[in-house]
């Protein structure tokens, strides 16, 4: 009867430290980016409107809703 409820007590603290370190648990998204930078010009994004920024290297790494630009004026790539 002794180790019953030595084994009750054992199978209730684990489950209640599974609970308590599953609800600390965070996923994380990973992003394989290429290590290339594009020979752009300029990008913009949606929260400076359009003024022209310093490009980052390629979209990958550029803030989501960024444009890269050619020097020409054409759109490069978005990011994602």
């Amino acid at each position: 009867m002794a180790s019953n409820k030595k084994f009750e007590v054992i199978l209730l603290a684990f489950v209640c430290g599974a609970i308590l370190l599953g609800g600390n648990m965070k996923s994380v998204e990973a992003k394989i980016c290429p290590q290339v930078c594009y020979d752009v010009a300029y990008m913009t994004c949606k929260s400076s409107g359009d003024q022209h920024l310093t490009p980052a290297c390629n979209c990958c790494i550029a803030s989501k809703g960024c444009t890269l630009y050619n020097a020409d004026g054409t759109p490069f790539c978005t990011a994602s």
